[in-house]
């Protein structure tokens, strides 16, 4: 059941938020062992809002489409009463006095928070395999990574337990758990969600945005947390009559496994069937992009997390690595990462000239298996966590919207995304494109 259909079996009064939430904290209670995808749950306080929303339907009251939706927030997300660990021993204990700004802003929709979903220590990483509250789960394989750092919301959306969960992003952390858990993840304009009570990892490079099961509810999600919404939702006949579709015909089918290649191909394809003009362009330089965003990371999240680095051994080795790197950057580096950050949004800002969205691979490769630090592609060995966010990473230091959704899946079963890209502030434009996708790739029937 999607966000919409839920919306209207309650205002048809077929079933109640109550219900909603109670099937949901069951299917926490049955599946959350298997999955880990919560650190906390909140039952108690979660039945009494839905009990709340259920009065205020009964009254004529109407939030709008999450009027009543169990939900659940990336434990990044302050929430007012209840610990914020951000997956770190360092705040295992932070019980914060006020919510995030997208905290307030789906409980003033009417969404029933359920509880705070796992992630990979302090958001920075891409496995969710946290050394102080478990490995998250895939739930289409419970031995591979649901991708990461948002991989609890995730898997949480994917196995049913919400029907929406807050992420962030700061080099691939939406779009890539959405896309190795088989369910569509918004990463929208930079700042066009609130950051305001979200513990930071990369201030100029962190963005907010929903997890949900399918391209409408991600667009009802990120309405109802967007900083000025529109209101858009696409309608059932959404349609890419006259789109153009940017192929990119460099870097993003250089080095890429056969069964995503011919997954993201055959979308294309799909597009193209259903009218969309594809266009063949040429990106400016991604692999250096890459490197501008992984060096302006480095030093942001050490200036983050740098008072708490007296604590080395309240750190997992992966992250402490990390931030061990960016002390070793100077100011003068990051002030050239920055320079050429500045051009390469320049460059591509030249694209949307041409066209009105570009289709990408989301990741190489479909889910590692947990512990795995490589993945070969090609015959040729490459560091796993590099490989999956290299179509991605970049995205982030451009600031425009990406969404990521499923178009397909490996031989084995696993889930295989499709990125959709667009100009900055295009998010309406970008989720009526993927919703005339998801209608046209058909996944649900596929998944059965």
């Amino acid at each position: 059941m999607t966000i919409l259909e839920a919306a209207a079996a309650l205002r048809a009064k077929k079933i109640s938020s109550r219900e909603l939430t109670d099937d949901a904290l069951r299917r926490i209670e049955r599946e959350n062992p298997r999955i880990n995808a919560f650190i906390t749950v909140v039952a108690e306080s979660a039945r009494a809002c839905a009990a709340a929303m259920d009065d205020e339907l009964a009254r004529g009251v109407d939030r709008g489409p999450l009027h009543g939706i169990p939900v659940a927030h990336k434990d990044l997300m302050m929430t007012r009463g209840v610990r914020t660990t951000a997956g770190s021993k360092i705040f295992s204990d932070f019980v914060p006095t006020e919510d995030a700004a997208v905290v307030e802003k789906w409980n003033d929709a009417g969404a029933v928070m359920i509880g705070k979903t796992g992630l990979h220590e302090l958001a920075y990483g891409i496995t969710s395999t946290n050394p102080h509250f478990g490995a998250v789960r895939n739930p289409w394989d419970p031995e591979r990574i649901p991708g990461g750092s948002s991989g609890g919301s995730a898997a949480a959306v994917s196995a049913g337990m919400v029907f929406a969960a807050t992420g962030t992003d700061t080099g691939a952390s939406i779009r890539l758990p959405a896309s190795f858990c088989g369910v569509v993840g918004l990463k929208p304009t930079y700042e066009r969600v609130s950051r305001r009570g979200v513990i930071p990892l990369g201030l100029t490079l962190d963005h907010v945005g929903p997890i949900a099961r399918s391209v409408r509810d991600a667009a009802v999600t990120f309405q109802a947390m967007a900083l000025k919404p529109s209101g858009y939702v696409p309608p059932a006949n959404a349609a890419l009559r006259g789109i153009r579709i940017g192929l990119p015909q460099n870097y993003y089918f250089d080095r890429l496994d056969l069964e995503v290649a011919g997954a993201v191909r055959a979308a294309v394809q799909t597009a193209a069937a259903i009218g969309g003009k594809i266009i063949d362009v040429r990106v400016p330089d991604i692999d250096g992009l890459n490197t501008v965003a992984r060096m302006v990371l480095l030093v942001e999240a050490v200036s983050n997390l740098g008072p708490y680095l007296s604590r080395r051994g309240d750190f997992g080795s992966d992250v402490l690595a990390l931030l061990d790197q960016g002390r070793l950057i100077s100011a003068a580096d990051y002030a050239d990462a920055q320079r050429l950050r500045r051009m390469f949004i320049g460059e591509f800002a030249r694209l949307w000239n041409d066209v009105d969205c570009v289709f990408t691979p989301i990741a190489p490769i479909a889910a590692p298996r947990i512990g795995q630090t490589t993945v070969e592609i090609g015959g040729v060995a490459e560091d796993a966590r590099l490989a999956s966010t290299r179509f991605m990473r970049a995205i982030n230091a451009l600031g425009i919207p990406a969404l990521s959704m499923p178009c397909g899946f490996t031989g084995s079963g696993l889930p295989i995304g499709l990125q959709i890209l667009a100009a900055p502030n295009r998010e309406d434009k970008l989720l009526e494109i993927g919703a005339a996708m998801e209608d046209a790739l058909a996944l649900k029937e596929m998944r059965g």
